[in-house]
């Protein structure tokens, strides 16, 4: 399966305790989306190395209506970024950082197993600045994936990728789901996450028929189900389509 050139750097991100989900949502997309778009253009023109590609996703809450992850922010740069010694927003440059907690960045490998891009909108606005804007209209179900202790990373992405991969995309193609994408962890021992992946439906009814479907398939030997997350999302921000 072909890799996305370059690193997915994720930045997951939660809000502090006394910003609400509102707060955070208005200045991430008024005043924090801006400057990152505006920043990636400078270093193109600078030639420096910049990200091609600016997402960022609202995950919903979870059924006891906690938000274990507010978002994240996905940006597709050349190669991994090195991480900081302290996470970003620990000296605050915008209202959005002052309204977050410090986020550290996750560097991924991509493969896009069906694309379905066409089903998502990344047309720019007309009446304000084109980007960043917002789509939604689909269901999201996002898989954070956590692996169990000792485990051996080469054997479990190759599994991942030659074995659950296929069979994921066979159900979903049955049930109705048109976008599927794994990112895998650069060096997943060192982070929260041995990987993602992302599920995309019209409906929310055929991510259900999706679970009632799907076939085990050996995944359940690598995987830390008690510390893996599941997270849904209606809707999308987008900064560099």
């Amino acid at each position: 399966m072909d890799q996305t050139p370059g690193a997915k750097m994720m930045y997951l991100i939660k809000r502090k305790p006394e910003t609400s989900r509102e707060e955070l949502v208005a200045h991430w997309f008024a005043n924090h989306m801006p400057a990152v778009i505006q920043s990636q253009k400078d270093g193109a023109k600078r030639g420096r190395p910049h990200a091609r590609r600016y997402f960022a996703t609202l995950y919903d809450a979870n059924s006891a209506g906690v938000h274990p992850w507010d978002g994240v922010a996905q940006l597709w740069w050349p190669r991994p970024l090195p991480k900081p010694e302290t996470g970003f927003g620990a000296e605050p440059r915008d209202t959005f950082q002052q309204k977050a907690e410090p986020y550290m960045p996750w560097a991924t490998r991509e493969y896009v197993v069906i694309d379905g891009s066409e089903h998502l909108d990344t047309e720019p606005l007309t009446l304000n600045a084109p980007y960043p804007m917002t789509r939604s209209g689909f269901h999201k179900v996002t898989y954070l994936v956590t692996a169990k202790p000792d485990t051996d990373y080469d054997g479990f992405f190759s599994h991942w990728l030659d074995i659950h991969v296929p069979n994921v995309k066979a159900t979903m193609e049955a049930v109705g789901g048109f976008r599927y994408v794994v990112s895998h962890s650069i060096d997943p021992a060192n982070e929260p996450y041995a990987g993602m992946a992302e599920l995309y439906y019209h409906d929310p009814k055929d991510s259900v028929r999706w679970r009632e479907t799907l076939e085990a398939d050996g995944m359940e030997k690598w995987i830390d189900g008690e510390r893996m997350l599941i997270l849904s999302a209606q809707t999308e921000m987008v900064g560099i389509p």
